[in-house]
C-alpha cells in the first residue's frame, strides 16, 4: 500500500486525505495545531460558540455538497437579503424570488434606486444563466468596475450594500478583487442560503477527519522540512512515504517549499453576549454609511440556536483590516452598536476578540482559477489559495491535490 504524507490538517488537507484513503492509499495526516480545521475553527466558553471570525457555509457549493453530510451538522440558515443601516433606521433587502413579501420593503428601502433594484434581479439572472465555468471566462475586471459598468448599479448601491456586503463575506470593502469570483459567489448566494453548523464551523473539518481511517491525523506534529520520500518533524523521528502534499496555510508552505505566496486580507471579530436578542431576525446586518468601525454585525444564535446557551445572545460584529494594536476598538464598536440598537448593548458582555490576521488569501485579478498542485521533485501543494479563497476552493483544491498523486504513484 502506498503512503502519502499531507501536512497539514485545514479543509484541503482533509479534503485529500479523504480521497487517497478511499483509492487505498494510506494517508498520513500532520497537523501542527492540536486541532484539525486550520483557519476553520471554533471557541468554546461558558457555553458559546464563537467562530475564528466571521465564516459561514454557503450550502449551494458543489463540492462542500459532495463532501458534507448536511443533515449531521444540522444547519441553521440566514434569511436571505441583508438589513442595511442608513440614515438612522434599518434599510431591509430581501430576496423576492425566495420570499416575496419581502419584495415591497425591499422596493422603497433607502438603499438604492428603484432601477438598481431592477438590476439586481439583471445580476441575479445573469449569474443563473451560466454554469460556473462560464462565470470563470467571463471578461476580467475588478468587482466595483463590473458593478458599475456591466451592471449599471449606482454610487449610492455601490456605497451603500454591496461595498458592505463584500467586505463582510469577502473582506472585499474596495471591491478590487476579480469580477468573475464575485459573479460566481453572487450565484452561491442566488441558489442557496448561508448557513452555519450546530457544532461551529469546525465541526466541518471534523466530519471529514473522522471519516478518515484510525490513526490517520496526528496532531501536535510539526513539520520541519520536507522531500519528496521523506518528512522530517521539529519532535519525533522522520514520516517515510511515497509522496507528500503540502496543505499547511499560505505563509507556511512557502516556507517549507520556497515559494511565492499572496498577501491576506485581515479582520478582526468581536463576540459578546446579551441577556436578550438585539433582534428577531436572522440577518445580517450592514453598516451602509460608513460609520465604522464596524462593517457588519448579526444575532448570531439567531441563525444558530445552538451557539448560545438558553436564555441569552450570541452578538458578534467584524471590523476590517487588522485592528491587534488598537486599544479603544472594543468601546468603539460598541458605540457604533448602541447607535443601531439602543442602551441595551450596555448589558453587553465581551466574550472576546479574535485578530484574524490570516483571515482570507489576497488573490489579485487575472488569477486563473487554479494553479497546479505538482512541483518540481515530486512534491505537492494544495488550499485555497491555490485556487479561490472560499471553503468550496478548498474542498476542490484538496481534491485535485488528491487525484494529480494518485495519477502519478499509480494507485
Amino acid at each position: 500500500m502506498s503512503r502519502v504524507v499531507v501536512v497539514g490538517a485545514g479543509l484541503s488537507g482533509l479534503a485529500c486525505a479523504r480521497i487517497l484513503a478511499a483509492r487505498g492509499v494510506e494517508p498520513i495526516v500532520l497537523e501542527a495545531d492540536t486541532s484539525v480545521g486550520g483557519r476553520v475553527q471554533t471557541h468554546r466558553q461558558d457555553g458559546f460558540q464563537i467562530d475564528r471570525g466571521f465564516q459561514v457555509l454557503l450550502t449551494a457549493y458543489p463540492e462542500a455538497q459532495a463532501v458534507l453530510d448536511y443533515e449531521a451538522l444540522g444547519l441553521g440558515h440566514f434569511a436571505p437579503g441583508a438589513w442595511v443601516r442608513h440614515g438612522g433606521s434599518f434599510q431591509k433587502i430581501g430576496d423576492p424570488f425566495r420570499r416575496p413579501l419581502q419584495a415591497f420593503p425591499t422596493l422603497l428601502a433607502d438603499v438604492g434606486t428603484p432601477a438598481d433594484k431592477l438590476r439586481v434581479l439583471r445580476l441575479r439572472h445573469s449569474v443563473l444563466s451560466a454554469s460556473t465555468g462560464e462565470l470563470w471566462a467571463r471578461p476580467e475586471t475588478t468587482t466595483e468596475q463590473a458593478l458599475r459598468e456591466r451592471y449599471g448599479f449606482s454610487d449610492r448601491m455601490v456605497d451603500r450594500f454591496f461595498r458592505p456586503f463584500l467586505g463582510g463575506v469577502l473582506l472585499d470593502p474596495m471591491l478590487s478583487a476579480s469580477s468573475r469570483s464575485f459573479e460566481v459567489y453572487f450565484q452561491r448566494f442566488s441558489q442557496g442560503s448561508a448557513a452555519l453548523p450546530a457544532a461551529g464551523v469546525q465541526a466541518m473539518p471534523e466530519q471529514i477527519a473522522a471519516a478518515l481511517p484510525d490513526g490517520s491525523v496526528r496532531l501536535g506534529a510539526r513539520v520541519q522540512s520536507v522531500s519528496r520520500h521523506e518528512v522530517a518533524l521539529e519532535d519525533g523521528d522522520p514520516v517515510s512515504c511515497d509522496a507528500v502534499v503540502v496543505a499547511t496555510d499560505a505563509r507556511s508552505a512557502g516556507s517549507l517549499l520556497d515559494l511565492e505566496v499572496p498577501a491576506w486580507k485581515s479582520t478582526t471579530q468581536l463576540a459578546w453576549s446579551a441577556p436578550t436578542a438585539p433582534m428577531s431576525e436572522p440577518v445580517l446586518v450592514l453598516d451602509g454609511e460608513a460609520s465604522g468601525p464596524v462593517n457588519n454585525a448579526q444575532v448570531v444564535s439567531n441563525v444558530q440556536p445552538a451557539y448560545a446557551p438558553s436564555g441569552q445572545a450570541l452578538v458578534t460584529a467584524s471590523v476590517l483590516g487588522d485592528h491587534g494594536q488598537r486599544p479603544d476598538l472594543e468601546d468603539a464598536a460598541r458605540a457604533q452598536l448602541r447607535g443601531w440598537f439602543g442602551e441595551a448593548v450596555d448589558g453587553w458582555t465581551l466574550l472576546r476578540i479574535d485578530h484574524v490576521r490570516d483571515a482570507l488569501p489576497d488573490l489579485p485579478s487575472l488569477e486563473p482559477p487554479e494553479r497546479s498542485p505538482r512541483l518540481e521533485g515530486g512534491l505537492y501543494v494544495t488550499g485555497d489559495w491555490r485556487r479561490n479563497a472560499s471553503i468550496n476552493g478548498a474542498l476542490v483544491a484538496g481534491r485535485h491535490a488528491a487525484e494529480a498523486v494518485l495519477a502519478d504513484v499509480g494507485a
